[in-house]
């Protein structure tokens, strides 16, 4: 088994960030695997619900990216995103590959 660590970074479309976060991640810091989520709903600190409905296609919705590697690099990943993220839009969880 070896240790992993994940990380999850919030931010929303209108940020207009998802991709320099991406960027980071695959051409700089080439962690093992990303994932972008874009969601349907959500909202964060201003307590403003972003959300998409049948109607109408709102380009403001929250997206999800997800990354995982060793501990060690994964923290290098979050240093290197510093001044682009948002501290507390960053969370981390433990866990083993098999």
């Amino acid at each position: 088994m070896n240790e992993i660590l994940l990380a999850r970074i919030y931010l929303t479309e209108g940020q207009h960030l998802h991709r320099k976060v991406m960027q980071h991640l695959h051409d700089v810091e080439k962690v093992k695997g990303v994932t972008m989520f874009r969601a349907i709903s959500g909202y964060g600190g201003s307590g403003i619900v972003h959300q998409s409905t049948l109607v109408d296609l709102s380009l403001d919705l929250p997206l999800v990216i997800e990354f995982f590697d060793t501990p060690e690099k994964v923290r290098q990943a979050i240093d290197g995103l510093d001044g682009l993220v948002e501290a507390d839009h960053v969370i981390t969880f433990a866990g083993n590959s098999y």
